[in-house]
């Protein structure tokens, strides 16, 4: 799959899939992939038969928040929201994925080196 879907000389960094109790009974799944020297991206595929994929360029992620709920913490689950300036979506879900707090902290390390690589920066602005 991995040279079918995100070309050669790539490697998943990370991947998951959207959880139902804890168990990965899900047609949804994410992928953290990097071509070397090149780029690193955040890929989604939902379906079955008719698969939407989607992905993101980690350097455009200028916020995330990670939500779990009561049975979300129960089974270890939760969602990260990621927050983007991207012209498809301005916000992407990453939905239960197991261990929602280790993915963030390794996510905030991707971006932040993605953004120095690129000479990228996000102002702040105050009203």
């Amino acid at each position: 799959m991995k040279e079918e879907y995100f070309g050669k000389d790539t490697k998943i960094i990370w991947q998951d899939k959207k959880r139902w109790c804890g168990l990965p009974w899900s047609f949804t799944r994410y992928y953290l992939v990097e071509k070397k020297g090149s780029w690193l991206k955040l890929f989604s595929f939902v379906g079955f038969l008719n698969v939407r994929s989607e992905e993101l360029n980690l350097y455009r992620v200028y916020d995330m928040s990670v939500q779990t709920t009561l049975s979300n913490r129960m089974f270890g689950t939760g969602t990260i929201v990621l927050h983007c300036s991207s012209n498809s979506e301005t916000v992407v879900n990453l939905t239960r994925i197991k261990d929602p707090y280790k993915v963030r902290a390794m996510l905030q390390e991707l971006i932040e080196s993605e953004r120095l690589k690129r000479g990228n920066r996000i102002s702040e602005f105050t009203y």
